[in-house]
């Protein structure tokens, strides 16, 4: 897998590329990642990559003939390295609050990619000439705006990248993360670990028993009183898709009674 990055600061994504587990999974070739600056792409003499927006407003626009140059540069590079086949190029992303929320089915689909270049978007926006013509797909993290796509680039690549096989010890760790289909979609349960006393403190007993039944069920509860309560939509998600069955509901409505205040409280 191979990401390309159009940014004006490659040197932030020496985070992803060279720390923890993606950097191991990056020295292991497991992935890759080449960065393209629009300033490279520019012909005069300040490498200008933004302007003034026509209709006048606050900020700058992002040129649209530096960004393009930078794609096209990319995708040859891509076609001569063997990540992208001839007539099938990676798709050109953008990270842009108006995208498509990004979660963990989608990681899991990119995961079976090759990759993709993404847009890394700074100052007011970029030109949407380029959007239209360029960009096959708009990613969002979320309803909040960052001063620029690189952070949210790294996020995205980081999610995917851990779902590679051979990039986590253990890959039973990702089957539980939360958000994933082995747990209908649900948040994950609690964790713990030695000492079994601490500060007062102890380690739930079932985790305690070596019952991996017991222990499961105990984990699945767990997990749908922690979505319930901090996720509700997931629950109705899950409920919707069929994920819940009767031993579920039960536990659901256990929880929804502990939550209810005792006659007479405030």
């Amino acid at each position: 897998m191979r990401f390309d990055l159009i940014t004006l600061f490659p040197e932030m994504f020496a985070a992803v590329r060279d720390q923890g587990v993606s950097g191991r999974a990056h020295a292991r070739g497991i992935w890759s990642l080449e960065t393209w600056n629009p300033r490279d792409f520019t012909s005069d003499v300040h490498r200008t990559v933004d302007d003034r927006p026509y209709g006048g407003g606050p900020g700058m626009v992002m040129l649209a003939e530096p960004l393009a140059l930078a794609v096209e540069a990319a995708r040859a590079a891509r076609l001569k390295a063997g990540a992208d086949a001839v007539g099938a190029p990676a798709p050109v992303v953008l990270l842009s609050p108006a995208g498509c929320p990004h979660d963990q089915a989608r990681a899991q689909r990119w995961a079976q990619e090759l990759g993709a270049i993404l847009i890394c978007g700074r100052y007011e926006g970029i030109d949407q000439r380029f959007i239209d013509r360029y960009v096959d797909e708009e990613v969002s993290l979320g309803d909040f705006v960052l001063s620029g796509g690189e952070l949210g680039a790294m996020v995205l690549m980081d999610s995917v990248v851990r779902l590679l096989p051979g990039v986590l010890h253990d890959a039973e760790s990702a089957v539980q993360d939360s958000f994933n289909p082995a747990l209908s979609g649900l948040l994950d349960s609690p964790h713990y670990t030695r000492p079994e006393a601490w500060r007062g403190d102890a380690v739930p007993e079932p985790l305690l028993s070596g019952h991996h039944a017991r222990i499961a069920v105990w984990r699945r509860e767990q997990s749908l009183a922690l979505t319930a309560a901090r996720r509700p939509d997931l629950i109705a998600r899950a409920r919707a898709a069929g994920l819940l069955d009767a031993r579920d509901e039960r536990v659901l409505e256990q929880a929804a009674r502990m939550e209810k205040p005792a006659d007479g409280g405030s």
